[in-house]
């Protein structure tokens, strides 16, 4: 009886990957000199690396040919027809083809390391993908083996296994009892077969596919030779190929003819003819035939997957893997002309088996279907345990994979070998593994395109240091390669296809939130620069339209440890603008060994991550705070992307409090819900900010100072800089204990029930002579205000506008102006008109003793003088609206602190946050220190306020 085999069980000659680890470093060991003895020994104990034949060649070709070019030949030709077979052989080797490109210009952009596809990938790619990657493709190569040994052991029970139904055996062979128990027993002993030939290491891995290899080659050739040597004849065909349903069904012939060359049966199988497989009861089609026929084109990265064991990966993987894909092609295609010459359509549609039944020999055949059988399984298994041992010294997984690491003196993982084995045999407990076929296919072609995606990613990103030796490729040959395994993993399963890339991102994502970050390098880094950069150039200045303005923020800080609660407020209010956060340290860069700023920007990007705030940060060092801010304001941001807006902390003496050190310190909201616990971890050894200073000493310079380094005088000079460089400025008061959490959720018993509010006051309080609300600073507090109302954790917070009126003026007139004004802007607001008659009474009762005062200084002025004093300040009122007093002893403190309580009064419920008008620095650098108290005066225990002047239009009506 001649053995049957059924094809869907020869459906598993997916590629067959083969990698192992150099040995390891002598770094573990200790320091030896050349030509001591211990080394000499180390030495001989360390293999000799492969060449191209034994290491690229020999396991390229193997894996490629393995059972398909003995069963699945003639299966091809005969549904398809000759010119369709040949036409799918070249659609399929051009799909390989472009991955094989891709191989060949990474594994020749460096030196390669042991694990083949998973190195190119996690090194191209970065550790989430090449991690996701190498998981599957370990899966794959175990659940690859399983299938191959349960496709040997099947073979060997259809040639010398007892029938089970209990008939009698035909053969005088058939010997072996056969069983379910009887199959995972052989199962078992072939795979422990492979385990020892892979626990002795990859040399007696590649002694024996060389001899596979040889065996192969010699059936290979009698089956060339037996097309010319072996005269016609009739072959009897299998009897599952004639089934019969109770005599009712279609009856199919018995036998078939192998005619030798003749035109008659060349010109019989030209074309398609597709009919039922007798195997699976299918219909076949151009696409099912198709999916079975590029299983035997895979299996190109079994060399690149040696690339631990090759003396010159970069050398050999381009040629050895080039070379077998052609001679592969050549007999494939030869193969399909002297079946489509010789041999009946019904043989080759009835008769899988054909190639042995018209051999010179027919266990020729058999012996090259064991042979070939036998060398896939142990490269699927030594392929899983060096992409396992790859995996674990990768740390990607922790400690899980941390025994795999475990290697024998000649560099031979012989932990992850045995674990691979442990895997291979679980699996063989389920017995048949057909359904699985298709999915290990896919787990393939998955690896395949991302090895174009890696190659793509490096092509597009433009890295000088990606200058592959191999140049025949382009980014057109990766996109091809990506869209070719594409179309075949969906055109083999599309439910498979869906689920393996659904099992890939599940992986990328454990892998990017748990692993550690890696040194490897990301491309993703180099392709965001690349877009970046060329975007950037897009981004026009000149276009700049006031409908599209959005602030960019500079904010200066000294010690984040006291402006935790500022820099996460700042990043409600930048509306996806550029936020910067600023840093000036004194010093002078020619009497310093080095630059002291390099060191700490490290603490400074760990600061933005565990604030989860999208930040950039810029430091500077300078002779004096001053110096330093007009650095930043000058050189901060590229190209359109500059900052707009600066930021100061207050000058005042508010104690500052450690909020990074705080456990109770309220962040912005993580969607990681380990975020917190992680942060708490690792927040001492990220933060290496100076400790704050002690009660006594004076906070100099506002909210981002520390020190007595900046006074009063230089403090205000640096507001006058930013407004003199047309750079909006704003104030922060009180936001040393700025919780944000806390603020937007109120206890329920407050008197607002519970109610956020926001309260802007548009009026130049320091003005009291000019009570106007639409020059442009009042409508830059609007636009702040209304920003931050958008952002979504302070859309239930509620805006409230305080207009200040005097008698006898048009209270409601003024209301529904300013009404019809917000309604324009788009901007919902609740309007609260303020009497504040005594507030300004103060003042003219000021200015009037003030006016007494210059009189009796100065009597001998005349009337025209003081008529042209009158003018000019009449003058300088029409154009200097939001500008300080001209004379700053105008404003008396009892004046300043009548309004303070006014705001504190009026303003009940307590708001979460205020905008105050800020008006300019006096012209005068003499006054700096009045204007500096005039402002902490009107602040004064204000909690959160923002004193805010704009020198830029921000608001339109347009459409």
């Amino acid at each position: 009886m001649t053995e049957r085999t059924p094809l869907l069980h020869y459906r598993l000659s997916t590629s067959v990957n083969e990698s192992e680890p150099r040995p390891p470093p002598a770094g573990h060991a200790p320091e030896q000199h050349p030509g001591s003895p211990r080394q000499r020994s180390t030495q001989q104990r360390q293999p000799k690396k492969l060449s191209i034949f034994f290491g690229v060649v020999i396991p390229t070709l193997l894996s490629m040919f393995s059972v398909v070019v003995f069963l699945r030949i003639g299966f091809v030709v005969g549904q398809s027809g000759l010119y369709q077979a040949i036409a799918m052989f070249l659609v399929a080797y051009f799909i390989i083809c472009m991955t094989v490109l891709s191989v060949c210009a990474i594994s020749t952009n460096g030196a390669l390391d042991a694990g083949g596809a998973y190195y190119m990938i996690s090194r191209a790619l970065g550790p989430e993908f090449g991690g996701s990657i190498g998981i599957m493709f370990f899966f794959a190569n175990v659940c690859g083996c399983a299938l191959f040994v349960l496709g040997l052991v099947e073979a060997i029970v259809a040639t010398f296994g007892v029938p089970e139904d209990g008939t009698a055996a035909t053969s005088a062979h058939q010997v072996l009892p056969s069983g379910y128990w009887w199959s995972l027993l052989y199962g078992t002993g072939v795979a422990l077969l492979c385990l020892l030939v892979c626990l002795v290491g990859a040399h007696i891995y590649a002694k024996a596919t060389f001899l596979i290899f040889l065996v192969v080659m010699f059936v290979l050739g009698t089956i060339f030779v037996s097309f010319f040597a072996v005269p016609a004849r009739t072959v009897v065909l299998p009897s599952s190929a004639n089934p019969t349903a109770n005599g009712t069904g279609p009856v199919f012939p018995t036998t078939a003819n192998f005619t030798g060359f003749k035109l008659d049966t060349l010109l019989g199988n030209l074309w398609a003819d597709y009919t039922v497989d007798y195997t699976t009861g299918t219909m076949m089609t151009f696409a099912t035939v198709f999916a079975v026929m590029f299983n035997g084109c895979t299996g190109i990265m079994a060399g690149s997957n040696m690339s631990g064991e090759l003396k010159n990966p970069s050398y050999s993987i381009p040629r050895g893997t080039i070379t077998a894909v052609i001679f592969t092609f050549i007999i494939y295609n030869l193969l399909c002309v002297l079946v489509a010459c010789s041999c009946d359509r019904v043989l080759l549609q009835r008769d899988y088996s054909f190639l042995r039944d018209i051999n010179i020999w027919h266990p020729f055949v058999t012996i090259g279907v064991y042979s070939s059988t036998l060398s896939a399984a142990m490269s699927n298994l030594i392929g899983a345990s060096r992409i396992l041992y790859a995996l674990a010294r990768d740390d990607l997984f922790g400690k899980v994979l941390s025994p795999a690491k475990k290697t024998s003196h000649s560099g031979n993982p012989w932990v992850s070998v045995l674990i691979s084995w442990f895997l291979v045999q679980l699996v063989l407990f389920s017995g048949k593994l057909n359904t699985i076929a298709s999915i290990v296919t896919i787990f393939f072609l998955l690896v395949y395109a991302a090895v174009d995606l890696a190659c793509l990613a490096l092509e597009w990103a433009s890295a000088p240091n990606f200058r592959p030796t191999f140049r025949y490729f382009t980014w057109h040959t990766c996109v091809l390669g990506i869209v070719g395994c594409a179309v075949m993993m969906f055109l083999i399963n599309a439910i498979y296809a869906s689920a393996s890339i659904a099992f890939m991102l599940l992986l990328l994502l454990l892998i990017h939130y748990l692993s550690p970050t890696s040194s490897w390098g990301y491309i993703s880094q180099a392709l965001i620069f690349h877009q970046v950069r060329k975007y950037l150039l897009m981004l026009d200045v000149r276009k700049d339209h006031v409908k599209f303005w959005r602030p960019q923020v500079l904010l200066m800080v000294s010690n984040p440890r006291s402006s935790v609660g500022l820099i996460t407020f700042i990043n409600d209010i930048k509306k996806s603008g550029l936020y910067v956060l600023g840093h000036v340290q004194l010093g002078d860069l020619n009497t310093l060994p080095s630059d002291p700023l390099q060191s700490q920007y490290d603490s400074w990007l760990s600061l933005v991550d565990h604030l989860n705030i999208k930040a950039f940060v810029n430091l500077t060092l300078a002779d004096s705070v001053r110096h330093g801010i007009q650095h930043l304001l000058f050189i901060s941001g590229l190209g359109g992307m500059r900052p707009n807006t600066l930021v100061l902390g207050f000058y005042d003496d508010c104690l500052p409090k450690d909020k990074l050190i705080d456990p109770s310190l309220s962040t912005i909201q993580c969607t990681d819900p380990l975020g917190p616990l992680q942060e708490l971890e690792q927040q001492p050894p990220l933060f290496h900010f100076a400790s704050l200073r002690g009660s006594s000493d004076r906070q100099d310079y506002g909210e981002f100072g520390d020190g007595k380094v900046l006074g009063p005088q230089e403090y205000v000079a640096i507001i006058a800089d930013a407004m003199k460089m047309l750079k909006n400025v704003a104030l922060a008061r009180y936001f040393n204990n700025f919780d944000r959490a806390q603020v937007l959720s109120p206890p329920s018993s407050s008197p607002g029930k519970g109610a956020v509010y926001v309260d802007v006051w548009p009026v130049n309080l320091l003005r009291p002579d000019s009570s106007s609300y639409v020059d442009t600073c009042s409508l830059f507090l609007l636009q702040l205000a209304c920003i931050l109302n958008m952002v979504r954790a302070w859309r239930k917070a509620t805006l409230r506008l305080f207009l200040c009126v005097e008698q006898g003026r048009s209270v409601r007139g003024s209301e529904e102006k300013l009404g019809q004004l917000l309604k324009e802007l788009r901007i919902k607001a609740q309007v609260y008109p303020v009497p504040w008659d005594q507030q300004v009474a103060l003042h003219w009762q000021r200015q009037g003793d003030w006016g007494k005062k210059q009189q009796s200084q100065f009597p001998d002025t005349t009337e025209e003088e003081k008529k042209q004093k009158a003018e000019m300040e009449e003058e300088n009122e029409d154009d200097y609206v939001n500008s300080f007093p001209s004379n700053a002893t105008r404003l008396s403190d009892d004046y300043l602190s009548a309004v303070n309580k006014l705001i504190l009064d009026t303003a009940q419920p307590a708001p979460a946050v205020r905008f105050l008008y800020l008006p300019r620095p006096p012209a005068d650098t003499s006054r700096y220190t009045t204007y500096l108290h005039q402002l902490e005066l009107l602040t004064q225990d204000l909690g959160p306020t923002l004193l805010i002047h704009g020198v830029t239009p921000v608001i339109t009506t347009d459409l």
